[in-house]
């Protein structure tokens, strides 16, 4: 044992660890030396890290007592912040259902007050039996239904003369010529009629004339289709079978449907012819003496006091026609496309509003008249004008000649939708070209009522007044 005591010093390995301020710093000794490892390093920046850490939560405690403070302390003291005016438009607030509410209330009332002032000036004018005294003043003596039951005579004419060119009999440019003649005398011969005859009252002629222009623009869409399906082959029957599950429907329910339909149908007649005995007719009436005196400030009252009534009825007709009716035909035909209108009441332009106020003419418009213009090379432009031109020439065709005298108040007012199509779509956008399409309709409509209604009075009844 002295023996290992005698061999001296024994050289041992020692590592020891500092730990204070420097958290986690190793010192490591080695033979007597000491050396700082690269963990030092990384320990240091922990320790910085550490540090903005611990300051970024403190200054969100700060943060938070203070939001506490001011949601406690300083809401107590002050009720106003930065906003705008809910009537402002950078508010972007856009509820207003409760002014159209109010609107609507408003539009009751004071439709109320002229409906009850128009009573207690003229009393009850609605009478349905004159209306039906009309029909049966002379029962042997129809002329209008005479011409309706006529119209028989040119289906049947289209339909053979599309026989003969399925089988081959005609060529295509016989074909086109007896149609051409048919279409023809299908718009000539109920005009010549209504003005030879003075039986013919203005109603009968109107609703013959009507039906009449309905055929046209039917005869014409089916000379052009039959001509179609010739040129590319396909006119066979069979590849146009229909569905057997669109005839499978409940009796009862399509019965109930029908009958309610014709209900509502026969309702608005009786609505309308009641509106126009009881308010329009004296409106009208008042309105001969200011026109022949020239007196425009109360030719302009009776315009407005005419607007209102005009306009309710027209909008009456609307739902009858194109909705009640037409529903009622489609269900009768099991026609699948109900589409008559779309929703024209919200037109921002003109141009729209007569691409969705009547389908089905705008369709025959598109398909048979505008589109093959477009294909010839004529610009778009002048095929707006042209499709105006046509819709102008109906609609004066079908006022003019039951009234007999041309006036070309309807035709000028359709060709002035031109202008003012411009007009609305270049300047006026939103609200501002919905609310122009609305006044157009209220305030042009009684235009030219009053014309017409006025020359009419002058040329029949009035023979002190120049026409």
């Amino acid at each position: 044992m002295s023996d290992k005591l005698e061999k001296g010093p024994i050289t041992r390995k020692r590592r020891s660890t500092i730990s204070g301020a420097a958290a986690g710093a190793t010192l490591k000794q080695v033979n007597g030396k000491s050396t700082i490892s690269k963990s030092n390093k990384v320990s240091y920046e922990n320790q910085d890290c550490d540090g903005s850490s611990k300051e970024k939560d403190h200054a969100l405690q700060t943060a938070a007592k203070e939001r506490k403070y001011e949601s406690q302390y300083v809401g107590k003291l002050s009720c106003h912040k930065l906003q705008e005016s809910l009537l402002s438009s950078a508010s972007g607030y856009s509820n207003y259902r409760g002014i159209l509410n109010w609107c609507v209330v408003m539009l009751v009332l004071s439709n109320a007050r002229l409906f009850l002032e128009n009573l207690l000036k003229y009393g009850i004018l609605v009478d349905p039996i004159q209306v039906i005294s009309l029909f049966w003043q002379d029962p042997y003596n129809w002329p209008a239904a005479c011409l309706v039951i006529v119209s028989n005579v040119f289906i049947l004419a289209a339909l053979y003369t599309e026989r003969r060119l399925s089988v081959g009999t005609f060529s295509e440019w016989l074909g086109t010529a007896i149609h051409s003649v048919n279409l023809a005398t299908i718009l000539c011969f109920p005009m010549f009629t209504v003005l030879m005859l003075d039986s013919v009252t203005p109603a009968g002629g109107v609703f013959a004339l009507g039906v009449y222009t309905i055929l046209f623009l039917k005869l014409y869409s089916y000379k052009d289709v039959n001509k179609w399906c010739r040129e590319i082959q396909h006119a066979k029957a069979r590849s146009l079978s229909r569905s057997l599950s669109c005839r499978v429907k409940e009796e009862g329910r399509v019965m109930c449907l029908i009958l309610g339909t014709s209900l509502t149908g026969l309702f608005f007649i009786q609505l309308l012819v009641g509106l126009i005995q009881q308010w329009m007719v004296p409106s009208i009436q008042n309105s001969m003496k200011p026109f022949q005196d020239m007196d425009f400030s109360r030719m302009i009252e009776r315009l407005l006091k005419l607007a209102v009534p005009n306009h309710l009825i027209w909008l009456i007709f609307f739902y009858w026609f194109f909705h009640s009716s037409m529903n009622f035909v489609a269900e009768l035909m099991q026609f699948g496309d109900r589409e008559f209108y779309r929703d024209w009441w919200n037109s921002e332009t003109v141009t729209y509003f007569w691409q969705n106020w009547n389908i089905p003419v705008h369709k025959w418009c598109l398909r048979h008249f505008y589109k093959p213009m477009l294909k010839r090379g004529v610009s778009k432009r002048v095929g707006q004008t042209a499709v105006f031109f046509a819709s102008a020439f109906f609609h004066e065709y079908l006022v003019s000649v039951p009234l007999k005298m041309f006036r070309l108040w309807a035709f000028m007012g359709m060709m002035a939708q031109l202008p003012l199509a411009w007009f609305v779509g270049r300047f006026l956008r939103g609200n501002y070209g919905n609310a122009a399409v609305w006044i157009s309709l209220i305030i042009g409509q009684p235009i030219a009522v009053l014309m017409y209604v006025h020359d009419y009075y002058v040329l029949h009844f009035d023979g002190t007044v120049a026409t």
